[in-house]
């Protein structure tokens, strides 16, 4: 997948959405491309931060205390709230089929936070539109 490619599905995600392409591209700088095998924990719930993840091919699992809360699939991501406190994952993530992921660890993101300050509000306004739109789905 070509980097302009990888560079606009980020773009599609709440938290990146206020970025510049400077800042896009400096956070793109920053990711991976995993492979992921099938019937496989990318993440277990109440364990340490990895980071996020955007899924590109394939589909996931989403599990809370045992049971199914949802599936994900090329375009969703998950770890967006790991990446910004760091805290244990809230859920666990188990692949059903081959998955690919561009990924951010924390530890490589952390910097660029540091680095642009402006770039932590942008997110921040990014993520409180996500939690909304997740709490408005509940209801």
């Amino acid at each position: 997948m070509a980097d302009g490619d990888l560079l606009e599905r980020l773009r599609s995600v709440p938290l990146f959405e206020g970025l510049s392409d400077k800042e896009l591209k400096d956070v793109l700088g920053q990711t991976r491309v995993i492979e992921h095998d099938a019937d496989r924990e990318i993440i277990e719930e109440g364990h340490g931060s990895a980071g996020f993840h955007l899924i590109l091919e394939g589909s996931v699992t989403v599990l809370q205390n045992g049971g199914v809360r949802r599936t994900l699939g090329p375009g969703d991501y998950f770890g967006e709230i790991s990446l910004i406190d760091g805290k244990p994952r809230s859920a666990t993530i188990r692949t059903d089929a081959p998955v690919r992921t561009l990924s951010l660890t924390a530890w490589s993101f952390a910097p660029q936070l540091e680095a642009h300050p402006a770039l932590a509000r942008k997110m921040l306004l990014g993520l409180c539109g996500h939690l909304r739109a997740a709490e408005a789905r509940v209801r």
